[in-house]
Order: C-alpha cells, then structure tokens, then sequence
C-alpha cells in the first residue's frame, strides 16, 4: 500500500473534472504530500465503491452528481451544515480504521459563498435570488445563501412538489418559497442547481425571471459556456458566470477538512483560467 495520502473524486460522467488539478496545485502549494484521483462510478455501485476506498485507506471523497444525497446515507458522523442540508459532498474517514465510520460535511455552499462575495465582490444582502433546481445541488447551497441575508430566494423545479417540500424545509432561516412557470418578477441573481448542464440541456426557467440586472451563475462548468449561459446572454442577463470559482472555493474547504490547512485559491483560480 502507498505512504501517500490518497484522495479522489467520486461521481458519474468524470471526464470533465477539474479537481485532480485544483487539489495537486493546492498540495503544491501548502507542501503536502498527496495523491488525487477519479473514481467514476453509476449509482448503483457508489456505495461499494466508497466502502472500498476507505477501507484500502483513502483519506478523503469529494462526492458529486449524481451521489450527494447518497453519501449522506453512508456517513456516521455529520458535519452542522452537512446535517442542515441533507446532502453531503466530503467524505472523511471517522474513528474506526477499517473504513466503517465517515465523517460527512457539505462544502458547496460556503463555496458558493466565498465566490460571489468574495471573488466577484458581488453583495447577497437583500438580494433576491431564483434558484432551479431540489436535488442534492440545490441542497448544499440553501442554507448559507440564506444565513448570507438574501432578502428573497425562490425555487423552481421541473416537478414543483419537490420544490416545495424543500421550501418547507428550511422555512425557518428566512424568506423562502417554490416559484411555478411564472416568476412573478425579474430576479437579481439566477442559480442553476440542476445537472441539465451536464447533459448539455437547458433547465426550466420561469418566464420573466431574467432581465437586465440579472446575474446567471451556474453551478455546473464545462470547456465552453453551458447552454443555461447562453440562454442568460440571449435573454438580457447583465451577467453569465459558470462555477469554477464555487468549485476552487469548496474544495479548498475540503482540503481543510482533510488536511487542517486552507490554501489560497487565487493563484489557482488564476492558472486554471489561463
């Protein structure tokens, strides 16, 4: 078995993932000695494939699409937000050496976060936001786009009960509500949680929901703009952003969870946009 560290994503369709580079330039960076690597893997074969890991023993999983709200299931152990969002996208080894005990946190949020606060200067406070999607995307960012002072944020989803039940649930940190076919008015921020990106589809937006002062931000990141982009340019947007920068930022909050020191991510913001 390998001294060194091992550390992977794991998720469906890998292929475009950026996060070996982004976690090799933080190990440079900080002097860790690690490795990072994929695991792509169908729902079906996510638990085995994360039970394996540890067991053989994997120090840390970044979990994403489509196993979010799966790997909660798996933890032992969960971190607050982690347990507030019920969807969990870090997987730590717990007390037991034998893989059996996970510690689960949930890092999207405070990624998403950082980004638009701090990276693009952008001000949440009172802001009203739309955000598409109920999976475990959607999930992860609730919570702290509320606890940041949105002053309003809406969800909107293909099957509207979903969106609703998810509204409910985290009704008591602030003005949230689901949001039908009509958007009932331009939003100033409009985040696509969904994995239609992926797919290279264009998510259900509510008619009128953008207009000249909205900012489009898509969780999803690809090679070339995503089709929820160039939908938000054709339709007036003042802004269209993919995730690149909520990816650097939640996986510099895994990479602290893992290794008790939190990387500077502008320089590797900056070389993965060279």
């Amino acid at each position: 078995m390998s001294s060194i560290d091992r550390y992977a994503v794991i998720g469906q369709g890998l292929g475009h993932s950026r996060s070996p580079q982004i976690h090799g330039l933080f190990a440079q960076s900080t002097g860790q000695s690690m490795q990072y690597g994929l695991i792509d893997v169908p729902a079906a074969g996510f638990a085995a494939a994360v039970r394996d890991f540890f067991a053989g023993g994997g120090r840390g999983l970044n979990v994403t699409v489509p196993h979010k709200e799966a790997a909660l299931a798996l933890a032992t152990r969960l971190t607050p937000r982690a347990r507030r969002a019920g969807a969990v996208n870090t997987l730590a080894p717990g007390a037991a050496t034998d893989g059996s005990a996970l510690l689960g946190d949930n890092t999207d949020g405070a990624g998403l976060v950082r980004d638009l606060t701090v990276n693009l200067g952008y001000a949440l406070t009172g802001t009203r936001v739309l955000l598409l999607g109920a999976g475990g995307a959607a999930r992860g960012v609730i919570a702290p786009l509320l606890e940041g002072g949105v002053g309003e944020l809406k969800l909107h989803n293909r099957t509207a009960a979903r969106a609703q039940r998810l509204a409910q649930e985290f009704a008591d940190l602030g003005a949230i509500a689901s949001v039908g076919d009509a958007a009932g008015g331009e939003y100033e921020l409009i985040i696509n949680a969904t994995s239609a990106s992926l797919r290279g589809e264009l998510p259900a937006v509510p008619r009128g929901a953008c207009g000249p002062r909205t900012l489009c931000y898509d969780l999803a990141y690809a090679a070339s703009e995503t089709v929820f982009l160039q939908w938000a340019r054709a339709a007036g947007a003042a802004g269209a952003l993919m995730g690149l920068g909520m990816l650097v930022e939640q996986a510099a909050e895994s990479f602290l969870l893992w290794r008790g020191v939190r990387p500077d991510t502008a320089p590797v913001l900056a070389a993965l946009r060279v």
